[in-house]
């Protein structure tokens, strides 16, 4: 039996919500604090998208779910030449929407006890 996958999902949404809030707080690309609380909250959602199943995610090709988590282990081994505030700012503004919405589906598309 699998591990139930819903709490990750859940987990990715919260996440994506921390986000959000941080960004209302002000310039993650000028505040380092808010910076830090950012990729802490990346390195959180991108961890989770690794349990969700796979033949959920390949339901959403256009989801590079490959590429969240190689993001996800710049992220953690802090390969610091890899990553900068503009880039992370571009990632929030360009990849967060698709990903919160596939999530949902994924969610949707649960009956009451498929985890």
């Amino acid at each position: 039996m699998s591990k139930p996958w819903r709490p990750y999902a859940l987990h990715i949404l919260d996440a994506i919500a921390k986000i959000r809030r941080i960004q209302a707080r002000g310039d993650l690309v000028q505040d380092e604090v808010l910076y830090d609380a950012v990729l802490r909250n990346l390195q959180t959602l991108s961890e989770a998208t690794q349990w969700l199943p796979e033949e959920r995610k390949a339901a959403f090709p256009a989801i590079p779910w490959r590429e969240i988590s190689g993001f996800r282990n710049i992220l953690v081994h802090n390969y610091l030449g890899s990553i900068d505030p503009l880039a992370v700012a571009t990632v929030i503004d360009k990849d967060l929407r698709p990903l919160e919405d596939c999530i949902k589906a994924m969610l949707e598309q649960v009956s009451g006890g498929d985890d």
